[in-house]
């Protein structure tokens, strides 16, 4: 079996027996593209990598490619599922990440925008222009509905049910969930929908709310440039991307007394531990309200 042949039969595999995402097919190959790339380097292939070629390709990511923590963590989880489909399905192949244990990922808080910074954001996006009426929408269902970028950039037409203000959303592993719109939004989607849509297609058509002026499915990357852009409009000082919105989205529900099971459906968490980060963001805040205005503080 060639290596082209393995990391395409892994990459089904993670595709229909795994019903994984797109965008997660996407980093597990990329990662291992790298270290595929390491081995060639080495004059090694990839179907007879030792323990310790995974260990070097780690240290020259870590050491040479100057990449975080989570990023080595990311890549060793990636070739270690690569190795264990490897060894469950061809008889001479051991998979070499076995004794090696993961680095250490020290938890770190998500970034957020306060209540004041969220409007000021929206406030800097024209409703007139059909671009920015556009932006601003997908910029407010990320925020006040705690979606993914992926999920938004997804989104089809009739997926949204403006009778009942929900949307029908299929996250991470095809799950659906239920998620509601608040008026603000809805408000927003039937203005794009009436007065920039059409504009922006033209004679074109598309199943996908938002579209590009090429006709297509607007895409993440594009998404997180142009949120860029609007953040250079209000000197907000903070490293801003899609993902910051759904984030303050949590932390804004968490701050105002929602509980946790809850959040953790909104988001479309599996594991409620992914969640509660957020009660952390919290308690932050509290602490700090604590010390700036108790006399003891």
């Amino acid at each position: 079996m060639k290596e082209t042949q393995a990391i395409s039969r892994f990459k089904r595999f993670l595709q229909v027996e795994k019903g994984l995402s797109p965008n997660s097919i996407y980093s597990y190959t990329y990662d291992l593209k790298k270290f595929s790339e390491y081995l060639t380097s080495q004059n090694k292939d990839i179907l007879a990598a030792t323990q310790e070629d995974v260990q070097q390709f780690l240290k020259f990511e870590k050491t040479k490619k100057k990449n975080s923590t989570r990023t080595l963590a990311r890549s060793l989880a990636a070739i270690r599922q690569f190795y264990n489909f490897l060894s469950d399905t061809e008889v001479n192949i051991d998979n070499p990440t076995t004794k090696i244990e993961s680095p250490h990922i020290e938890k770190t808080l998500p970034d957020f925008l306060t209540i004041k910074e969220v409007d000021k954001l929206f406030s800097s996006i024209s409703e007139e222009d059909p671009y920015e009426l556009r932006d601003k929408t997908i910029f407010e269902l990320l925020y006040s509905s705690g979606l993914r970028i992926s999920e938004a950039v997804d989104l089809e037409i009739d997926e949204i049910d403006f009778e009942n203000s929900f949307l029908s959303i299929i996250g991470k592993g095809d799950k659906e969930r239920i998620v509601p719109v608040n008026e603000e939004a809805k408000r927003l989607l039937l203005k794009y929908l009436r007065d920039s849509r059409q504009d922006i297609l033209g004679t074109r058509e598309s199943e996908f709310l938002f579209v590009s002026k090429k006709g297509s499915k607007l895409n993440r990357k594009s998404v997180w440039r142009l949120l860029k852009n609007y953040v250079v409009r209000t000197k907000i000082a903070k490293n801003i991307t899609p993902h910051t919105l759904r984030h303050s989205f949590a932390t804004h529900l968490i701050e105002n007394g929602a509980d946790l099971r809850s959040v953790q459906e909104l988001l479309g968490h599996m594991d409620i531990s992914t969640t509660q980060v957020y009660t952390h963001l919290a308690k932050e805040k509290l602490q700090k309200i604590h010390k700036q205005y108790h006399p003891k503080g």
